[in-house]
């Protein structure tokens, strides 16, 4: 007993000198900054975005010095990586996928005096922070394009992995695929990767076979509008600007800003502001949005997405307020009620109108 109340002793005293240590200014000379990327910084999204907001943040503090490692598994791998940023000198570290969690939580308890921010999780400490964004809105609208565009009626999702931001993301798209073609079906194939375009681009062949004449995704590369491209199906792309990938067939994308919760995040610390939190930007900070909307869509259509994208600004509404269905046709958010953060966070289920299992 003694041995363990000495323990927490101890452990208070680190706890508290960490937290003063976090805490106090970081010259943006002496600041460096190390981001753990868990693809490759050239696969034209997820990871491509991210370097894009590092590059933009160092624009915004020459001083700062940062450095990544692409490709790093969500895995014990990513310990070692972290562990050498700190060695190197790192006082901020981000890692930026969702499977680095636990391994954050592990290197930040033995380093106090170290910040780190993980994107997309839920756990914190004193010294880790999380940050990710209401994608679900920009998901939202980029559902209504392919709904009004879908002649079938059949839309197809290549999914990367069955975790609750994909579903969500999966969710807001049908939502809003379903209120533009109360008559569309989203067909979802798992990918159980972020990054694997071959992968990517038979799921994206299967989900054509089986009627699909729109493709979204979830996915980190250009494999799934280069597919639709040359089948000449429509597509919804995803992080960024697609259009390249598929030139004529592109019809818009959820698209992020990195760059600024990563310059928000680096005048904090340097400012010595810095605290543990959760920030979950959307819309209304423009940290997430759409791609231009191809031509082909109809100029109502366009309409009916400024018009709701203002809805969601305002506050007035936001995509999970009821009545919300799942997928046996159980209300599950009733009318006058909306989702809270927390439950959006851990969405487990399909909404109405997804054709799919979500694998245990």
């Amino acid at each position: 007993m003694k041995k363990l109340v000495l323990g927490l002793v101890c452990l208070m005293m680190v706890v508290g000198v960490s937290v003063a240590f976090a805490f106090q200014p970081v010259a943006e000379k002496d600041l460096k900054i190390g981001f753990v990327y868990v693809g490759p910084v050239g696969d034209g999204g997820w990871t491509y975005m991210h370097e894009l907001g590092r590059v933009d943040m160092e624009k915004a503090f020459p001083g700062v010095e940062s450095f990544f490692v692409e490709s790093v598994p969500e895995g014990p791998d990513s310990v070692r990586v972290m562990e050498t940023f700190i060695r190197n000198g790192a006082r901020l570290i981000f890692a930026t996928s969702f499977g680095y969690m636990d391994f954050v939580q592990e290197v930040a308890s033995k380093n106090p005096e170290v910040i780190f921010m993980h994107c997309s999780g839920y756990k914190t400490a004193d010294n880790v922070g999380n940050y990710f964004g209401r994608m679900y809105q920009a998901r939202y609208l980029s559902g209504l394009v392919a709904g009004k565009m879908s002649k079938k009626n059949v839309i197809g999702f290549v999914a990367a992995n069955p975790i609750p931001e994909v579903i969500r993301g999966i969710n807001a798209f049908t939502l809003g695929a379903r209120k533009s073609n109360p008559d569309v079906k989203v067909k979802v194939v798992w990918l159980f990767s972020w990054f694997d375009p071959a992968r990517e681009k038979e799921a994206t062949l299967a989900l054509i076979d089986a009627g699909a004449d729109v493709i979204a995704m979830h996915a980190d590369s250009g494999a799934a509008p280069q597919t639709a491209e040359e089948a000449g199906v429509y597509v919804v792309g995803y992080n960024n600007d697609m259009s390249h990938y598929a030139p004529t067939m592109h019809l818009t994308a959820p698209i992020w800003n990195w760059g600024m919760v990563y310059k928000h995040i680096v005048g904090q610390v340097i400012e010595g502001t810095w605290q543990s939190s959760d920030i979950w930007w959307g819309l209304k900070e423009e940290f997430v949005g759409l791609a231009p909307i191809s031509d082909a869509v109809p100029t109502e259509t366009v309409a009916l997405v400024e018009a709701e994208k203002a809805k969601i600004i305002g506050g007035s509404w936001d995509v999970f307020h009821g009545p919300v269905k799942n997928q046996k046709g159980e209300v599950v958010v009733k009318s006058g009620e909306k989702m809270t953060d927390g439950e959006m966070l851990g969405m487990n289920w399909f909404v109405e109108g997804v054709e799919g299992d979500i694998p245990k």
